[in-house]
């Protein structure tokens, strides 16, 4: 088997190789258009991750406020929505069939759609996570808020939420690393992330194994990085000597 890794190095319209790999004068390069598409990846992950962690966050805490059955209902049914509906299938919904709903949203970009879609799937997600990082929090320590006289807002946002957070920052490491291995998705939509740039330069070049080894590398280094960052997250975050203990912080 025959590597042409200089196959980057060529120009997008007369396949010339171009000296030193980056375009010039208009030119474009496989490496240009590869560096771009991991940027798109780059930018369709983290929209979506800040999507997901604000939407996730107020949708797994309404599903544990005490007495407030509708609310409980509501992230209830938020969660079943996005997490039993294929997230392709959700993209569809998103780019066809609300546009034609609401022909205003026709002019609402690929690039916002396909990010609000991703956000929403993986907010579901978060908003268990979250939900089961309060209830595994000692019963006492909503009653220590409540003693202090404490409104509801207060004791999530100064006890709860803290606590919660810090339990649950190893499921949303793999949550995070996850988004960016969905975001490959964003090719239906035709957003030139790095799953577009493999289809169309294999099928230019048919070089299909350097291009599809090259993505997959910036795939994993993406996941690495952010692998490290929430580590860093965690070590800085943690309580020594604290263990969560089985109750029922929710109720």
């Amino acid at each position: 088997m025959n590597w042409d890794w200089q196959v980057f190095c060529e120009d997008t319209i007369e396949r010339q190789v171009v000296q030193g790999c980056f375009g010039k004068n208009g030119d474009i390069t496989y490496l240009d258009w590869l560096l771009s598409a991991w940027g798109w990846t780059i930018s369709v992950s983290l929209c979506a991750l800040v999507i997901a962690l604000i939407v996730g966050s107020i949708i797994g805490t309404l599903r544990t406020l005490p007495d407030r059955p509708w609310t409980v209902r509501l992230g209830n049914a938020w969660v079943e929505l996005f997490r039993n509906i294929p997230l392709l299938v959700q993209i569809f919904l998103c780019y066809q069939v609300v546009p034609a709903m609401f022909p205003a949203l026709k002019q609402v970009p690929g690039f916002l759609l396909v990010v609000l879609a991703l956000g929403f799937f993986t907010s579901a997600r978060i908003a268990e996570q979250l939900r089961a990082g309060i209830l595994a929090l000692p019963r006492g320590q909503r009653y220590a808020g409540m003693a202090l006289g404490f409104t509801t807002f207060q004791y999530y946002r100064y006890v709860l939420l803290p606590m919660a957070y810090r339990i649950i920052i190893p499921p949303l490491t793999s949550e995070s690393m996850n988004i960016f291995k969905n975001s490959s998705v964003a090719f239906a939509v035709s957003v030139a992330e790095l799953t577009l740039f493999a289809m169309q330069a294999q099928e230019e070049t048919s070089r299909g194994i350097e291009v599809y080894l090259a993505v997959t590398a910036l795939y994993m280094i993406s996941a690495f990085v952010i692998n490290r960052i929430m580590a860093f997250i965690e070590k800085k975050s943690r309580i020594p000597g604290f263990i969560a203990a089985g109750g029922s912080g929710g109720h």
